[in-house]
């Protein structure tokens, strides 16, 4: 069963619920950077265009890799919102295959019981993959399993900036200082009602966060792949979470043979 996170720690407030398999804690809600598919196609000598049909296959592979492992939230950064500055021709190409995906691949979500939700400016996507990603999220939104999270169009910091700008018209933009509070902003992000993430992985051998859940990541553990997104199994998202239960969660505070020290320390001067 989940356990409730503990409330009295500053940080891990938001942290989520974790299944635990082999007594080690499963991160309920992991965030993919899926890099590298263009790279994995012009080291083969293909167009860009045929890394982006591999990283698809990778995506649903993943989804289904995620779910077996009792992952609860899996956060799949698709299109983010520095991406249109690509060439025209390969930003067409992904909105179709985003368009596809979400149409063709209903029957496996249902199969699975996956619940599909979106994190991102809906204001800035062409009114077909609106309506396709609006469709999807009424289709599965009574699903009890997994809860697949597309970030489309998405940027850490817009969201933030959205998230005030819902805050600003829920004050009718009068709202005093003591009013901006992290409570407030969390409430107006995208999802307020997700854990924060506790793992996100990135491909393609590259260590930069590229503007993805600033905010809910703050406290999250990263685990860098050298693979480029095509290549990522679901044997790696294992070993990922493996290499997250060896880890020491912190949140700011000390580690616990710190802890103890200190606390006998404090025991000894009284």
């Amino acid at each position: 069963m989940p356990k409730a996170a503990e409330k009295d720690r500053p940080g891990e407030r938001d942290r989520g619920l974790s299944e635990t398999r082999g007594g080690k804690a499963v991160p309920a809600h992991t965030g993919i950077i899926m890099d590298g598919n263009g790279r994995w196609a012009q080291s083969r000598g293909l167009p860009r265009t045929q890394g982006h049909l591999e990283g698809l296959k990778a995506a649903k592979r993943i989804v289904k890799a995620a779910s077996d492992l009792g992952i609860q939230y899996l956060t799949l950064y698709v299109f983010s919102t520095e991406n249109w500055k690509r060439a025209g021709e390969e930003v067409g190409f992904i909105m179709a295959l985003i368009k596809k995906y979400l149409r063709g691949e209903l029957a496996f979500y249902r199969e699975n019981r996956i619940r599909i939700r979106h994190t991102g400016d809906r204001g800035g996507l062409s009114p077909d993959i609106a309506e396709e990603i609006r469709k999807a999220e009424k289709d599965t939104q009574g699903f009890e399993g997994m809860q697949v999270i597309l970030a489309l169009n998405y940027g850490g910091r817009d969201e933030i900036v959205r998230a005030l700008r819902r805050l600003a018209a829920a004050s009718g933009g009068g709202f005093s200082e003591a009013a901006i509070t992290e409570a407030a902003i969390r409430a107006r992000l995208d999802n307020p009602d997700l854990p924060d993430p506790d793992l996100i992985i990135r491909t393609a051998g590259e260590f930069r966060i590229s503007n993805f859940l600033l905010w809910e990541g703050a406290y999250a553990e990263y685990m860098i792949s050298p693979k480029f997104w095509p290549d990522f199994t679901g044997e790696d998202l294992a070993l990922a979470v493996k290499d997250y239960q060896n880890r020491e969660r912190r949140f700011g505070g000390p580690a616990p043979a710190e802890r103890s020290g200190a606390e006998k320390n404090a025991g000894g001067a009284g």
